[in-house]
């Protein structure tokens, strides 16, 4: 009988289980697909000279997660790779915002908007700097941060801290504008706000692009060599080197209470599987609540609020396989490893209009992903591997465009709306769709039948607005990773601090259930030196 049960074989799961086994634990996770890695897989599905990105691809917030740096993955074979520049959102007139790894690089192409603007973006970075470091432990650390709370804290007593919270508490549009003369660094940050769901007008969306543009400044938008799996390969070998199980083709249907505890999973083949001290989901709060775990073990004010949960943006993505580089009339971006699609923030803000009005765009702004650009290893010299990803509706009311797009995503629906993407892509780089040599559609119900957690194809757990954050995630007076449960825990993105590749939410919920299975009649200095040895074991080799 495994000690610990883990539902969900992606990054979260995965890095769960890992920080179990370290502390000593017989760990079983149990997958319903038939491979690990939930959002966070490869293959060669779209040509097979091409190794393609099923779901994410870059990941800043892995390259500055102490959890995954914890975990010496580079011992398991995981490698980084990064484009020459991290950034480029290039405009209609040949202008192009850039942002690099080298400072000297992103500065002056924001004065080339305007003089000066390259100055206030090394002034962001400086805050960034003094600041950066504890924002980052608290972002990765359960709720509440007291620790990194109380570092940030002292940094801010007598600096301007509350000028600071006034600034990230700003839609992106309003920072861009105090902070920017030109358009160049409004376009860096309001792009990367809406890396999530956040309109260039909501609330928080400035600190959040912030956030997104500083860790690409830091730590750029790295890729691991070989293919996104590379990650999810690194991770189950390491379990496996200290005996956890990892069951591919194992659907959970339930999880089996008695006495307010959680005491085993039940699969939709009828096994039973006991876990003598814990169960850890990482699956969507919805699927979790009211799904595996019957309402009757649930408070009713819990199941009141999750008629409110509400979910992030739904994704339409397509993969490319290209026989050359992509043709950006702004030069710049060719050398970009990710790529902004839209012609200035007010088409930014358009768009997610559109969306808030229940319409697909007419216009949709496109995150576009350049692999071959940033791993040479992912298709022939002289190629492009590519992909382009936009929001849309979960529920459509209309279209926006003249093709009566419903939301229905039957087969024509799909082939319209990726042309509509990839004439997103010609506006930018006239003579794209003569490039193509094969593509595949991912609509968000396919999204959805490869991986449960993207409802809608919904990427990030839960809306990443402020009223869904923090003590408000998944519902108001949790933000922790315990459950109404004893024994069961939330290890996946709807958790603090949400989506994203950092392994934060699992490891929240691992050290949870550590905690929760301590010797009992521990004074507390021998708890506080338990909890020590613990996280030397998961950073030990």
């Amino acid at each position: 009988m495994p000690e610990a049960v883990v539902i969900g074989a992606g990054p979260n799961g995965l890095v769960a289980a890992n920080l179990l086994a370290d502390a000593g634990w017989s760990v079983e996770v149990l997958e319903e697909q038939s491979e690990p890695g939930g959002a966070v897989r490869h293959d060669r599905g779209v040509h097979p000279d091409y190794v393609s990105d099923l779901f994410s691809s870059f990941y800043p917030l892995a390259a500055a997660s102490p959890v995954l740096a914890g975990l010496q993955l580079e011992r398991e074979g995981l490698r980084w790779s990064h484009a020459p520049y991290v950034l480029a959102h290039p405009l209609s007139d040949g202008r192009c915002a850039l942002l690099g790894r080298n400072i000297d690089d992103t500065a002056a192409a924001l004065s080339a908007f305007s003089p000066g603007d390259g100055d206030a973006w090394r002034e962001l970075h400086r805050v960034w700097e003094r600041l950066g470091p504890d924002l980052v432990e608290a972002l990765f650390t359960p709720f509440p941060p007291v620790r990194a709370a109380a570092r940030l804290a002292v940094r801010l007593r007598g600096s301007g801290g509350l000028r600071l919270a006034r600034s990230m508490m700003l839609p992106v549009r309003r920072l861009g504008e105090e902070e920017f003369d030109g358009e160049g660094g409004r376009l860096l940050l309001a792009g990367n706000a809406l890396h999530a769901d956040l309109a260039p007008e909501a609330a928080g969306s400035g600190g959040f692009g912030w956030l997104m543009s500083m860790l690409g400044q830091t730590h750029g938008f790295p890729v691991p060599i070989g293919g996104s799996g590379v990650l999810t390969q690194a991770l189950v070998r390491r379990l496996r080197k200290r005996g956890g199980v990892v069951r591919c083709g194992e659907r959970v249907s339930q999880v089996v209470v008695r006495g307010g505890r959680a005491v085993a999973v039940r699969t939709a083949g009828g096994e039973t599987v006991p876990a003598r001290r814990a169960v850890l989901a990482d699956v969507s709060v919805p699927l979790l609540y009211g799904g595996l775990v019957d309402e009757v073990h649930l408070p009713a004010q819990l199941l009141a609020d999750l008629r409110r949960f509400q979910w992030d943006f739904a994704t339409f993505k397509v993969d490319w396989a290209l026989s050359a580089p992509v043709p950006w009339s702004a030069a710049q971006a060719s050398s970009a490893g990710t790529v902004h699609l839209a012609d200035g923030v007010d088409e930014l803000t358009r768009f997610a209009a559109q969306i808030a009005m229940h319409r697909i765009p007419d216009r949709p702004f496109a995150l576009f992903g350049q692999m071959t650009t940033t791993d040479p290893t992912r298709s022939p010299l002289g190629t492009e591997s590519a992909w382009a990803y936009t929001h849309i509706p979960h529920k459509v009311t209309g279209d926006a465009g003249d093709d009566g797009l419903t939301g229905s995503w039957d087969t024509r629906e799909q082939e319209v709306m990726a042309d509509r993407l990839e004439a997103q892509v010609e506006r930018f780089a006239p003579g794209f769709r003569d490039l193509v040599r094969a593509r595949r559609i991912l609509a968000p119900p396919t999204l959805q039948s490869l991986n449960a957690n993207l409802h809608g194809g919904a990427i990030n757990g839960g809306t990443t607005a402020l009223h869904q954050q923090l003590v408000f995630r998944p519902v108001p007076g949790t933000g922790r990773p315990e459950t109404p449960v004893k024994g069961l825990y939330l290890a996946s993105a709807g958790a603090h601090p949400g989506g994203g590749v950092h392994g934060a939410p699992g490891a929240n919920a691992a050290r949870a259930a550590l905690r929760g299975h301590l010797p009992t009649g521990l004074s507390r200095a021998q708890r506080v030196l338990t909890r020590r040895d613990r996280k030397g074991a998961r950073t030990s080799p």
